[in-house]
C-alpha cells in the first residue's frame, strides 16, 4: 500500500514541478528584434551592398531532357532514348547475343560483390556497401561541364 502512495505523491509532485516551470517560462517577454541603427552600426557595408543576382535554376525535367537530347535539337529521337540502355545492357551481356542470361547477370554482380567485401567477411558492412554505388555519371558530368581555360604553359 505504501508503494502505490508514493507513487501517486511521486506523480503528483511531478505534475506540479511541470506546471511552476511552463508557467515561469511562459511570463518570459522574447527580446525586441533590434533597430535599423543597431543593424548599420554592426554592419554598415551589409547595408550598402546589393542583393547577389539570382541564378536561373533548371528544373529536374529540364537537366533530364537534356542528358537524353545529345544532339541539342530539342528533340529526342529513340535512338537518342535507348543508348544508354542499350551500353548498360551491353556491359552485362559478355558473349554479346543479345540476350542476357541469368549467368552473364550473376558473374557481374558476384564480382561487385566481392570486390566491394574487403574483409572477405561473406557480408558487407555500411561502408563496404558504399563502395558498390557508381559515380562514373558525376564524374564525366562535372567533366563536360568545366569551361575553364587552358593553363598557359611555361616553356
Amino acid at each position: 500500500m505504501t508503494r502505490i502512495l508514493a507513487s501517486v505523491a511521486s506523480a503528483v509532485l511531478l505534475i506540479a514541478a511541470g506546471v511552476f516551470f511552463w508557467r515561469d517560462r511562459a511570463g518570459a517577454e522574447p527580446p525586441p528584434p533590434p533597430s535599423a541603427s543597431d543593424i548599420a552600426q554592426v554592419a554598415p557595408a551589409a547595408v550598402d551592398t546589393p542583393p547577389p543576382p539570382r541564378a536561373t535554376e533548371r528544373s529536374r525535367e529540364e537537366r533530364r531532357f537534356d542528358r537524353y537530347d545529345k544532339d541539342r535539337d530539342d528533340l529526342i529521337t529513340r535512338e537518342e532514348y535507348l543508348r544508354s540502355r542499350r551500353t548498360a545492357f551491353g556491359k552485362l551481356d559478355a558473349n554479346g547475343d543479345g540476350r542476357l542470361s541469368f549467368d552473364e547477370w550473376a558473374v557481374r554482380t558476384t564480382t561487385k560483390f566481392a570486390g566491394a567485401d574487403g574483409d572477405r567477411s561473406g557480408g558487407l558492412t555500411r561502408t563496404e556497401f558504399a563502395t558498390t554505388r557508381t559515380v562514373r555519371r558525376a564524374a564525366r558530368r562535372v567533366a563536360a561541364r568545366c569551361d575553364c581555360p587552358a593553363p598557359a604553359g611555361d616553356d
